[in-house]
């Protein structure tokens, strides 16, 4: 993929001057202020419409672009009511029934999620980066009545479903063809389909059935416990939606660029929905590629209409779009001008979230492309609940404030005492217009996230004393995670689980760790645990990877984190590895890193050793120069 984007470079290279004049003239506050501006802002019903029933008022207004081609919006409503009139048939409509499909990241996927929701049904999305046993867990715990694929993955599902009385449903590829059909007829061995787009204007189940009814399961990542079903309503979907529309200003003008794993609140919510809701259009990529990403980021000989304007990603893939920038185009003045000049006259919003975005990735962007990342905040059970601003200061390491919508509230931690006692004390309340702090530190707060609102979802799936622990008695959701409140701004410090290391006696930040470490000049990647210790309770523990050929011994990175870091917070275990084990998401499930890289028995044996500088233990593992290694951690399928 990185030659044929070299050959599209190399292509205009000559005609790029001609380009930056012209668009250097343009570049001014009134050119940003109207890349950010809306001709109409989108208006929520009370009520809760749900995104196939804007299709109908959208029409032949292009909605979707994927590797087959360019589908409208009556199109996809087409296709999708006449595939949720077979599950209709097979399930009865406004059934609740749990749907699971497995699908490509084309439209195919759009047709089914919609057809589950008009058709009354639970959209159970999954991804097929899961093994077969992952897969199999999620299709036996959602209870899943109906399973719909693609070809493509019949090997791994038939065996799935082989053992169960589910039904299995191939996707037929005609609904996709239908779909595309701007007449929207489709000649197949059925003979010639005609519809009449006006039957379709009152699509779905009817009376005030999605006011009340569940949407989707989406379920967590896994990384601090077994995933979860997340049963999120449509009146939940609607308003997460709503929220990011009010705050990021999306309007029907706008064209998101679409290459995130479609099982997560991030690719279903943030990137897909938002654009369909408002009557955007989403191109969507088959899955991340970075020279396809730098291919529509340019839009090398594409119309305005057909250029995107809005990129939400995982700070995994800025890291590689990084990497292969300073591949192809580091030493071309030329082309390095083209995309700066392009990135800001023509893309008015880049946003980073579903995991801590480093600084020294938030910093290079903005070199590379202009643009200050909006980092955001958010979960599966709520959705987006902070977020910097569209416009004003962005704060690298910082997730800015409440959502429209979303109430908060940190509290002090909650107490371990296997019997209850007093409810935390709460020590700050805040939601888009204010944050007011209750405790006595009137600058700096530090507290458990609590999460109220629309947004958030009511039940686990088939979990009622997880979902009953998940909730305080006055109806506030407990995130599990630490936030920091200093001078109106929020900071995420990370799961209180797993990424509050509590040595002898304090509390360090793990995600405030890896954010120093990744500044060192020879550590491409981090993730800092806390490893359990007889004598204080647990050590700072960092697994890195190092650039090629590069080395490094635990002193060289204490002395370089003392320079930001408190002394108790410097790390003191050392491990190198070539590659840190994520998710789709870009997240690291700490507790298989830690189980791991780290055995219990092996702790005993580091305990009582220490370096002669210091009082702190230090692994005698690490005492002499690491270079990189093949000692990768294999990532439990969970």
């Amino acid at each position: 993929m990185s030659s044929l984007i070299r050959r599209r470079f190399h292509s205009f290279v000559n005609s790029i001057t001609r380009h930056q004049n012209a668009i250097g003239a343009k570049r001014s506050q009134q050119t940003n202020a109207a890349l950010n501006s809306t001709t109409e802002t989108h208006q929520f019903s009370n009520d809760v419409v749900p995104v196939f029933k804007y299709a109908a008022q959208y029409g032949d207004r292009a909605a979707l672009r994927d590797m087959h081609g360019d589908y409208t919006y009556r199109g996809l409503l087409l296709s999708a009511k006449q595939f949720a009139n077979e599950l209709n048939e097979l399930l009865g409509e406004g059934s609740q029934e749990r749907i699971a499909f497995l699908l490509p990241n084309d439209a195919s996927y759009v047709i089914t999620q919609w057809a589950c929701w008009i058709s009354g049904q639970i959209a159970v999305p999954l991804n097929d980066q899961h093994p077969a046993p992952v897969l199999d867990y999620y299709i036996t715990d959602s209870d899943a009545r109906v399973f719909v694929t693609t070809q493509e993955h019949l090997p791994i599902i038939e065996p799935l479903i082989a053992k169960s009385n589910r039904r299995l449903i191939v996707f037929d590829n005609a609904l996709r063809v239908l779909a595309s059909k701007p007449d929207g007829k489709l000649a197949n061995n059925k003979g010639n389909i005609e519809h009449d787009f006006g039957n379709f204007l009152d699509a779905g189940v009817p009376g005030d059935f999605y006011n009340k009814s569940d949407a989707m399961f989406v379920y967590t990542s896994g990384t601090t416990s077994k995933p979860k079903g997340v049963v999120l309503s449509h009146k939940n979907i609607q308003s997460q939606v709503s929220s990011l529309v009010t705050a990021w200003k999306h309007t029907d003008k706008d064209v998101f660029l679409h290459t995130l794993p479609l099982h997560h609140v991030h690719g279903i919510i943030n990137v897909l929905l938002c654009p369909l809701y408002v009557g955007g259009r989403c191109v969507m990529l088959p899955k991340f590629s970075p020279s396809s990403v730098w291919a529509q980021i340019t839009a090398v000989n594409m119309q305005n209409s057909e250029r995107i304007n809005v990129f939400a990603a995982v700070p995994t893939i800025y890291m590689k779009l990084i990497q292969e920038y300073d591949q192809l185009f580091v030493n071309n003045d030329k082309i390095k001008e083209y995309i700066f000049n392009v990135c800001t006259t023509k893309i008015r919003l880049m946003v980073s979230g579903s995991a801590p975005l480093p600084k020294p990735i938030f910093d290079r962007w903005e070199e590379i492309t202009g643009h200050r990342l909006l980092e955001r905040y958010g979960m599966t059970e709520a959705g987006m609940i902070l977020s910097n601003p569209l416009d004003g200061e962005r704060i690298p390491g910082t997730v800015g404030t409440p959502l429209p919508g979303v109430e908060i509230r940190l509290t002090e931690p909650e107490s371990t005492d296997s019997v209850p006692t007093i409810a935390p004390k709460v020590l700050l309340y805040g939601n888009s217009k204010s944050s007011k702090v209750l405790s006595d530190s009137k600058d700096l707060v530090i507290g458990d996230l609590q999460v109220k609102g629309d947004n958030v979802f009511k039940r686990y799936w088939d979990r009622p004393e997880i979902t009953k622990k998940s909730f305080t008695d006055d109806g506030w959701f407990k995130t599990g995670d630490t936030v920091q409140y200093d001078n109106g701004i929020y900071s995420m410090l990370g799961r209180t689980s797993v990424d509050i290391i509590k040595t002898g006696g304090y509390k360090v930040s793990a995600v405030e760790v890896e954010t120093v470490i990744l500044g060192h000049p020879d550590i491409i990647d981090c993730t800092v645990v806390g490893v359990n210790d007889l004598t204080w309770g647990q050590k700072v523990a960092a697994v890195v990877v190092l650039n090629e050929g590069a080395e490094l011994i635990l002193s060289q990175l204490r002395e370089f984190a003392k320079k930001s870091l408190a002394s108790y917070a410097v790390p003191s275990i050392l491990k190198v590895v070539n590659k840190i084990p994520k998710n789709s998401m870009g997240k690291v499930n700490k507790p298989d890193i830690i189980r791991i890289l780290f055995p219990q028995e092996d702790l005993a044996a580091e305990v009582f050793i220490k370096k002669p500088e210091t009082s702190e233990p230090v692994a005698a593992s690490t005492s002499e120069p690491v270079t990189k290694k093949d000692d990768t951690p294999k990532k439990d399928s969970s």
